[in-house]
């Protein structure tokens, strides 16, 4: 089920949504999940939201997100 997330877009940090709302320009709103049709698979730290390499999330699965998009 795709579900709608929000960033901020300079950190890559997740905000809710209220925060998103008030802030269009410096953030963003996405779907993931699996009925969005995104096909590539990236890893995420879960405590930043930054984009991590596959090594890095195999060293650390507890701390990272692996995410569809």
């Amino acid at each position: 089920m795709a579900q709608k997330i929000a960033r901020d877009a300079r950190s890559g940090e997740f905000v809710r949504m209220a925060v998103a709302a008030r802030r269009p320009s410096t953030t963003t709103v996405e779907f993931v999940g699996s009925d969005t049709g995104n096909s590539r698979s990236v890893n995420r730290s879960a405590d930043s939201g930054r984009f991590v390499t596959a090594a890095a999330a195999k060293r650390n699965p507890g701390g990272t997100i692996k995410q569809k998009v």
